[in-house]
Parts: C-alpha cells; structure tokens; sequence
C-alpha cells in the first residue's frame, strides 16, 4: 500500500510524462486513475496517440528522456519500441501507452479499464497542485505549533551561541583591563 506522498510522487512522475506527450504533439492525452481494487500493479496509465509510428516512437523517447533527466529514473520494461504502433513504458506505478490512433481505437484501453477515472492532463495538473498545496498547510501549521510550544533547535542554538560569544568578550575585556596597569607600570619604571 502506498503513502499520500509516494502517490504525489507518482502524480509527479505522471505529470512530467504527459508534459512530454505534448511537448511532442500527442493527440487525445489521457491520464486513468485506476481502482486500487482492479489495478494490483499500477496507480495510473498515461494514454496518448500519434498520427504516424515516428511520432510514437518520438513521444515514448521523450518521456523517457525527461524521467531520466529530471528524475533520474527508467522504465522498468519497454514494449513495442520496434514497430512504433502501441509503445508502452512501464514505471511500475503508471505506465505510459503510446498509440497510433487506429490501433488506440482498435484495443480502446479505455473502456477495458470502466472502474478507472479518466483525467485530463489540465484536470490531473489542478488536483495536484491542490495536494501539494494542503501538505504545505499542514506542514506549515505544525510547524506554527511547534514553535509556539517550545523553542526550536536553531533558536535554542543561537541563545547558547549568543551566551558563549558574550562570555568571550567580558573574559577579553577582563584580560584587557589586566594587560593595561602592566604596561602603565612599565612606563613609570
């Protein structure tokens, strides 16, 4: 079972995936969120077309060139590379099908999968920014608490700082005002 957070984190990963299909001109961009009870093996699946199986393979390229660069990860399996009409890329929590539009309409994934929310990548950009934006509140919140209950370590750090610098500087003064009568009988001598 996964955490909130691994599962924003997926919704990341997802987020950054589709970016690239439009970034290559994927046509019908879509994002299944998939009944825990009916996927077992996947959180997500990322659907998207191509008009030709250069364009396919071009898309599946840029996913996987932007995981990498920006995430550093890979698919774990990549299917369908060679022909260019179904690539499908496997990141275990979603997985990314790239299709020619007559073959999409042909196995339509989409009505295999009815207990699967469909999204598109505007829809799935505004649910997760609002749950980013609740995990900043609540992180902020207790944070607001934790700081009105007790001090923090960095503020208790710069009081005990602040004390040793101020013992520094009387114990430098007193060596100050110790050194000063020695030289004053120096120059009476």
């Amino acid at each position: 079972m996964s955490t909130p957070q691994a599962h924003e984190q997926t919704r990341i990963l997802v987020q950054a995936a589709a970016a690239a299909c439009e970034d290559k001109k994927g046509e019908d961009i879509r994002i299944l969120e998939l009944d825990p009870v009916d996927s077992g093996l996947s959180d997500f699946f990322l659907i998207t077309s191509a008009t030709n199986d250069r364009q396919a393979v071009a898309i599946a390229d840029e996913i996987e060139s932007k995981l990498k660069k920006n995430f550093g990860i890979l698919p774990h399996s990549v299917e369908g590379r060679r022909h260019g009409e179904w690539i499908l890329l496997d990141y275990v929590d979603f997985v990314a099908h790239v299709f020619l539009s007559d073959r999409r309409a042909f196995y339509d994934i989409e009505r295999l999968r009815k207990s699967a929310r469909p999204m598109t990548p505007a829809e799935f950009d505004a649910e997760l920014t609002a749950a980013l934006a609740e995990r900043t509140r609540t992180a902020r919140s207790k944070g607001t608490a934790q700081r009105a209950g007790t001090p923090t370590r960095s503020a208790a750090s710069r009081a005990v700082k602040a004390k040793k610098t101020s013992a520094k500087a009387s114990s430098s003064r007193k060596t100050a005002v110790k050194k000063a009568p020695s030289r004053k009988s120096a120059t009476k001598q």
